[in-house]
C-alpha cells in the first residue's frame, strides 16, 4: 500500500476535546527525517482546534509529503451491533456519514466543539457522561471497536470513546475530531477511510500509549514529565535528543515521541495491512496506526 511512498514530515497531533478556544492540551510536533530530534510547533497565542484545521488544509494546498498522526477516535464502535447508535432511526451508516452528522448537530457551537451532541434525545443513552451512564453504553467500560480489543489483548488499554467521564476519556477529543475531519473532506485523506495518496499528506490515528511502549516505557507507565525520560525515549526511537523544553507536559512528551515513532514506524509495510482490518471496518471504525 506505501510501497515507493516517500514523507519529508511526520507530525503528531496530541488534540484535546475542552470546549475553549485554546485548549492547553493541544500540541503539534514536527520532525522530518533522519534522526534530528522532533520539535514543538507553537503558534502565537496557542493552538486552537479550527486553528489546526487551517494548518493542515494549508499543507494540503501546498502539496506537503507528511503523514500526520491524529490522537483520537475516527469512529465509534459498530461492529458489535452493525450501528454506532443500535435504534436510532437515523444511525449513520458509515464514518464519513457519523462525521457529518456531528459537524451539523454542533454548528452552532464555537470552536469545534461538541458538548452538545451526545446530550440529544436518542444519543445520550449510547453515551457515559458525569450525570449518566447511558442504557446503551455497554457493561463495564463501555462498547468498544475491533482495534480496541485487539490493542487491549496487546497489552495497551484503549477507553471507550463513548465513555466521556475521567483523566483517560477519549471520548470528547473523539467527536471534535470527528467535526475537523468532516471539513477535511476532499483535501487530506484519512486512513484507512481513503486510500493512502501517492502524495501530498494523509492523516492516521494514533495511540500515544503504543508509540511510547516501542520507545521502552514500561506497561502502566506511558506518561513522561521530565527531560531525562524523553531523551532516554527518543534514543530508544532512533532520534536525537530534543531541545528543552519551557515546560514537560503529558501532551507536549506525548507528542515529541509519536511524532519520532511515527517515522520509524512509517515504513512497515504490516502497519497498513493489519490482520482484521476489513472492507467494512474501514469505513466503520477504522483503525489505529501500528495496531496490529
Amino acid at each position: 500500500m506505501t510501497e515507493g511512498r516517500q514523507f519529508d514530515a511526520f507530525v503528531c497531533i496530541d488534540w484535546s476535546g475542552a470546549a475553549m478556544a485554546r485548549p492547553p492540551g493541544l500540541a503539534v510536533a514536527w520532525c522530518e527525517p533522519g534522526q534530528r530530534a522532533p520539535v514543538l510547533l507553537k503558534p502565537t497565542g496557542g493552538w486552537t482546534r479550527p486553528g489546526v484545521l487551517a494548518w493542515l488544509e494549508k499543507h494540503a494546498a501546498q502539496g506537503t509529503r507528511m503523514l500526520v498522526g491524529l490522537d483520537l477516535s475516527p469512529g465509534l464502535p459498530f461492529a458489535d451491533h452493525g450501528a454506532y447508535f443500535p435504534g436510532h432511526p437515523d444511525t449513520p451508516p458509515a464514518a464519513r456519514a457519523l462525521w457529518a452528522m456531528i459537524d451539523q448537530l454542533c454548528a452552532d457551537e464555537p470552536h469545534l466543539s461538541a458538548s452538545t451532541f451526545p446530550l440529544r434525545e436518542g444519543l445520550r443513552d449510547h453515551f457515559r457522561n458525569h450525570d449518566q451512564t447511558g442504557r446503551a453504553f455497554g457493561s463495564g467500560g463501555g462498547r468498544l471497536r475491533l482495534v480496541e480489543h485487539r490493542q487491549r489483548l496487546a497489552g495497551v488499554n484503549p477507553v471507550s470513546c463513548l465513555n466521556l467521564v475521567g483523566a483517560a476519556q477519549v471520548g470528547k477529543s473523539s467527536l471534535t475530531g470527528m467535526r475537523m475531519l468532516h471539513r477535511l473532506a476532499g483535501a487530506v485523506p484519512v486512513w484507512p477511510f481513503d486510500p493512502v495518496p501517492v502524495s501530498g499528506p494523509v492523516v492516521v490515528e494514533i495511540y500515544t500509549s503504543i508509540a511510547a511502549r516501542a520507545g521502552g516505557i514500561r506497561k502502566g507507565r506511558s506518561k513522561i514529565r521530565d527531560a531525562e525520560t524523553l531523551d532516554a525515549v527518543l534514543g530508544a526511537l532512533d532520534s536525537d535528543p530534543h531541545r528543552t523544553l519551557s515546560k514537560y507536559d503529558d501532551h507536549s512528551t506525548d507528542a515529541l515521541i509519536t511524532a519520532a515513532w511515527l517515522r520509524r514506524a512509517a515504513h512497515d509495510p504490516a502497519l497498513w495491512s493489519p490482520e482484521g482490518l476489513t472492507p467494512e471496518i474501514a469505513q466503520t471504525e477504522g483503525w489505529t496506526f501500528g495496531a496490529t
